[in-house]
């Protein structure tokens, strides 16, 4: 399948794939792609390295290794924290000696790797490959995602002889092995956050993003990707979920203002949510304990709403709590089935001692579930437009008809927002995807075959 920007994606098989009854020669160097324990050799010894090695250390590692195997000239990009560049670790060049820079995602091979989640071959050695002429049988530089389980961490580009299966293979594995590495460096290391950062961070910010968890997780299952702006200076926005056994546990919230004391009144909220569920505390239970924490710390003075929900992964069956907070939409076959507007409980923080109604919901498989701030619909151009509901939905359908992957499709709805407003937000967007899909991959299918759209 050709691509964009003189790229090629999908199973990348073609006529330089070797002879069916051989392997064919690695023309970049190295052993022969098909050489029994050269896999073993390049992953176990880049495994026993690691142990002693900073991050700063991984690309001058991870290029021996993958040299010893055949993969020429390794580079390693991650995603700024915005999603919007690859950048690349420290100690990196080009062919030509010259300092990797940082590039678009938007609009490079490399990032159309990422952006796709699924591997990418260029016909140059760079991250822009721009012609458009066929491949030969030349060596050409292969772009492989790198995944923390299924969130998009970065990329890795190494020379190829060819793209065959064994070499595909190959790289795809050892991709496998440094997003792991990265991902066990990264919280040991001021260097990781200083590259993924274009700016400074406001304090409210530095502590959220390190309570959150990741942006993406994915099982046989569901699909979760969440998304939230504006990055460094967000105030009160904040999203949480856990898998326990089956139930997956996930909750939204948006605190009161946009300072520090919105900031840790958000914090509060997540910590509470966290150590009552951990205990076995229902939504409902656990909404009230966040009640009580907000006001005992803030005297009645603060608050936050939120949306606490678990979903039961086997039959489908959602039960959620809604704390005064925009309701959650659900998509089905690219329409918008049901707005879960049935139950309301007051905002978290003013002890008024009304109860709250548990909801509940039965989401049928591929079901799309949407869980979002005000901040998003409220978003306003220059000359006061809302971005809205409706577009919102549009948004996430139309990229859903696309085939485009969750992550991906919040990525994209994040820009849009930011573009809607001329790059500058007046309040927090924060948006939840949930994706019921029982039945539908198995562990050994591809992450892209499972997060892209059914």
């Amino acid at each position: 399948m050709r691509g964009e920007e003189g790229a090629q994606t999908g199973p990348l098989r073609d006529r330089d794939a070797g002879p069916p009854d051989g392997p064919s020669e690695d023309r970049a160097g190295g052993p022969p792609c098909g050489t029994p324990g050269v896999d073993e050799e390049m992953l176990g010894g880049l495994l026993r390295a690691n142990h002693l090695a900073s991050l700063e250390d991984l690309p001058a590692l991870v290029a021996e290794f993958a040299g010893r195997a055949g993969l020429a000239h390794a580079m390693l990009y991650v995603a700024d924290l915005q999603q919007q560049f690859l950048v690349p670790l420290p100690g990196q060049h080009d062919e030509a000696g010259n300092p990797l820079e940082r590039i678009p995602i938007d609009t490079t091979v490399a990032g159309k790797a990422f952006r796709g989640v699924e591997p990418v071959q260029a016909r140059t050695a760079t991250a822009t490959a721009e012609t458009g002429e066929p491949f030969d049988d030349a060596p050409r530089r292969l772009w492989m995602p790198l995944l923390d389980g299924t969130d998009r961490i970065g990329v890795l580009g190494v020379i190829v002889p060819h793209a065959g299966e064994a070499v595909l293979a190959r790289v795809s594995r050892l991709a496998a092995l440094v997003a792991l590495l990265i991902e066990s460096k990264r919280p040991f290391s001021d260097v990781y956050a200083q590259l993924v950062r274009t700016r400074p961070m406001a304090l409210s910010a530095e502590v959220l993003w390190n309570l959150m968890p990741g942006a993406t997780f994915a099982n046989d299952r569901v699909v979760v990707s969440a998304a939230l702006e504006p990055a460094y200076e967000v105030g009160g926005d904040a999203y949480d979920f856990a898998l326990n056994g089956d139930v997956l546990r996930l909750a939204i919230f948006d605190a009161m203002g946009h300072d520090t004391s919105a900031g840790l009144t958000a914090t509060i909220a997540m910590g509470c949510f966290r150590k009552h569920r951990r205990e076995g505390a229902d939504v409902l239970a656990a909404g009230e304990a966040i009640d009580e924490a907000i006001a005992d710390h803030f005297i009645a003075t603060r608050f936050a709403t939120g949306i606490l929900a678990d979903l039961d992964t086997r039959t489908g069956r959602l039960t959620w709590a809604n704390r005064g907070h925009p309701p959650p939409v659900v998509l089905r076959r690219g329409q918008p089935v049901a707005t879960l507007d049935g139950v309301f409980g007051t905002p978290m923080g003013l002890s008024l001692g009304l109860p709250t109604e548990l909801g509940r919901y039965q989401l049928e498989p591929g079901d799309r579930l949407l869980l979002y701030t005000d901040g998003v619909i409220e978003a306003q151009d220059p000359q006061g437009e809302l971005f809205g509901l409706e577009r919102f939905i549009d948004f996430v359908i139309r990229r859903e008809t696309d085939g485009v992957p969750a992550p991906e499709t919040l990525r994209r709805l994040i820009n849009t927002i930011l573009d809607h407003q001329h790059g500058w937000l007046q309040d927090d967007a924060t948006v939840l995807l949930v994706e019921w899909r029982p039945g539908t991959a198995t562990r050994g299918d591809g992450v892209r075959d499972f997060l892209k759209s059914a």
